[in-house]
């Protein structure tokens, strides 16, 4: 039986929106989109970043869906099936592997962060503790490594667990559920922020568009702020899109499928903004403040809100689902890599790279304690700056490149082929007029996002 027959595959269109939205929903939505929407004046700064997401996300999403849909293989075998004879496009796939681990090195141990404060706060932990006090509790528990280390092991066990049981019957199963609480939660946290006393304020910021505030606080940097972002919500560039689309039929055109998935990317960014931004302006509080709002700053929110501990509880279940379905969409990746490339079973699949991903996941929980005082990337940095870093500001943009380029010039794979690959099924076309762009325009603007990155990075 040839490899393609043996493939197994999603049993649902809703199935595959779900996997590859629940992948590309992360922690980033929830306070990184919010946090960078307020510098940057609010709604002003949302109609840029739905701009860029359109014009960079997208085309580069199409592009990973159909390399998976046509390779019929993880990135590396997809790229090795559909490269010219003697070219050598499958070894930046080895890498995209490598990128999948390294981002597992530390999202496992900020996905425990959550699964912990989902715990504490269903067991009122942080009730009737003060401001300071919440901020000392995160303090505390990042001082710990045994808890940091329970919680990451605990997440890399549950993922790699959902994984085993099966494509359909875990992996799609589980994160199908997974999403569908995530979007009711949602939608009952906007409702319960929104109708707080003092919540228009909050919703006025974030809402009405301020060109002023956009201009004030430097129109360049916020136009980089929101291309950044748009580039960055969708984890493009390391295949974790590419996967899912080798176990999809023909029936549906890619274009139309993406613009689904990065749709409900976009509500649950905007959503939780609407859940932030209106409680921090009730209860007086600075919704600016990074990793800091969602331990430090929302806790006591939630303290001071009539049935705090259910309102926290369940907005922690969501960041533990957010984080989850990305957790399972990548180790996903992992697992169909080793399968495709020695024919592993998908149990040994799943203990083997489960072993493995805890192994260097280590690192970065200890990077907070007894490793504290290893600083890779200058005084304050951790284990997890120097994979983020990796990750997101060399691995995802080179990735993106490698991707457009092989989808548009004839030394890849090529356009024609890809424009096949896109349009095949019913749905939304992948517009011919757009390949000037793709090919001309598109590797500028990652190359220049790419370099601006490090000079922020490391010259700002």
């Amino acid at each position: 039986m040839s490899a393609e027959k043996q493939r197994e595959k999603l049993a649902s269109r809703l199935g595959f929106i779900l996997l590859s939205a629940g992948c590309a929903i992360g922690l980033g939505n929830v306070w990184r989109f919010p946090y960078i929407t307020g510098v940057y004046g609010g709604a002003a700064f949302v109609l840029i970043y739905l701009i860029f997401l359109v014009i960079l996300g997208l085309p580069i999403m199409v592009m990973e869906f159909s390399i998976g849909r046509a390779g019929q293989k993880n990135i590396a075998g997809a790229f090795k099936a559909l490269e010219p004879k003697g070219s050598k496009w499958h070894a930046y796939g080895y890498l995209a592997i490598l990128g999948n681990l390294i981002l597992m090195m530390f999202y496992t141990t900020v996905a425990g962060w959550m699964l912990a404060y989902f715990w504490f706060t269903l067991k009122g932990d942080l009730v009737g503790l003060t401001p300071d006090q919440v901020g000392g509790f995160f303090g505390g528990f990042l001082g710990q490594p045994g808890a940091l280390l329970l919680w990451m092991f605990l997440t890399i066990v549950l993922g790699f667990l959902i994984c085993s049981i099966g494509l359909q019957k875990g992996v799609e199963r589980i994160t199908k559920f997974m999403m569908s609480a995530l979007v009711v939660i949602i939608v009952i946290l906007v409702f319960r922020s929104v109708t707080l006393p003092g919540a228009g304020a909050g919703l006025s910021f974030y809402l009405k568009p301020d060109f002023g505030k956009l201009v004030e606080s430097g129109l360049g940097e916020a136009v980089f702020a929101a291309m950044g972002q748009a580039f960055f919500t969708l984890s493009l560039g390391i295949g974790s899109m590419l996967i899912f689309g080798s176990y999809i039929g023909k029936e549906r055109s890619l274009t139309g499928e993406s613009v689904n998935i990065i749709i409900l990317d976009t509500f649950v960014a905007l959503m939780a903004g609407m859940i932030i931004f209106p409680a921090c302006f009730a209860f007086g509080q600075n919704p600016g403040a990074g990793p800091g709002l969602v331990f430090v700053v929302l806790p006591n929110i939630f303290n001071s809100m009539a049935g705090g501990r259910l309102w926290g509880t369940l907005f922690f279940l969501f960041l533990s689902f957010a984080a989850m379905t990305t957790v399972v969409a990548v180790f996903e990746n992992l697992m169909a890599f080793t399968m495709d490339e020695w024919g592993w079973t998908r149990k040994k699949a799943a203990g083997l790279n489960g072993v493995i991903v805890t192994v260097l996941s280590i690192p970065c929980a200890l990077g907070f304690n007894v490793w504290s005082s290893v600083q890779p990337l200058g005084p304050g940095s951790g284990f997890i700056d120097l994979w983020d870093f990796i990750v997101s500001m060399n691995l995802l943009p080179i990735g993106s490149l490698i991707f457009v380029l092989f989808c548009s010039y004839k030394f890849g794979w090529g356009w024609d082929k890809f424009v096949e690959e896109a349009n095949t099924g019913k749905g939304m076309r992948y517009p011919e007029w757009i390949k000037p762009y793709v090919k001309y325009i598109l590797p500028l603007i990652i190359i220049y996002v790419f370099i601006q990155g490090y000079i922020d990075k490391f010259f700002a």
